[in-house]
């Protein structure tokens, strides 16, 4: 599978469910202007995971391919288990009034750091730290994926959605990514 691919669907099965998707929500809920919005979202990811990989890539110097290769795995298989945790956001978290795109570029950034989409881009950049840019470019566009109908489709689309069997159906997704790793698929 292309580095590309991997990091697209490794950032949007991630993002299912996620505290970042809930503060889009929250965003698209509260502002009602998606395009700020979504370019808000667009600018802290690349910023969030360009960082990211970038650690990656300083981390799998020490690292040799084999190493990272179960690295890849087991963090596809404890990906797994997380996205089976609902995140919901602290009731105490408040978002700055300065407007749809500082806020939501402010709040993203920070709500990315330390997520479970953030850990899985630092990993890949470890992984492939030959095509970092990839990597950036296909975590960036999976959140996108993620995110973007949630904003466009706003609160109605967390009533209606089974969140529940999401999760399960992407954690088996992330099973078979891991299974797909080991065997070099």
């Amino acid at each position: 599978m292309s580095i590309l691919a991997v990091s697209i669907t490794t950032v949007a099965l991630a993002e299912i469910g996620d505290k970042t998707q809930l503060l889009s929500l929250l965003l698209a809920s509260r502002y009602r202007k998606p395009v700020p919005i979504i370019l808000a979202i667009f600018l802290a990811t690349i910023a969030n995971h360009a960082l990211a990989a970038w650690l990656g890539v300083v981390v799998a110097d020490f690292l040799s391919p084999e190493v990272l290769k179960w690295v890849l795995i087991v963090s596809f298989v404890l990906m797994a288990g997380w996205i089976l945790i609902p995140d919901k956001m602290d009731d105490d978290e408040q978002i700055s009034n300065r407007g749809p795109f500082i806020a939501s570029f402010i709040a993203f950034f920070i709500a990315e750091i330390g997520d479970k989409t953030q850990v899985a881009t630092t990993v890949l950049g470890a992984k492939f730290h030959d095509g970092l840019l990839l990597v950036v470019m296909g975590t960036t566009i999976g959140m996108l994926l993620a995110n973007v109908p949630v904003v466009l489709i706003g609160k109605l689309s967390a009533d209606k959605m089974p969140l529940g069997l999401i999760r399960k159906v992407t954690a088996a997704l992330f099973v078979a990514l891991a299974v797909a790793a080991a065997f070099g698929l």
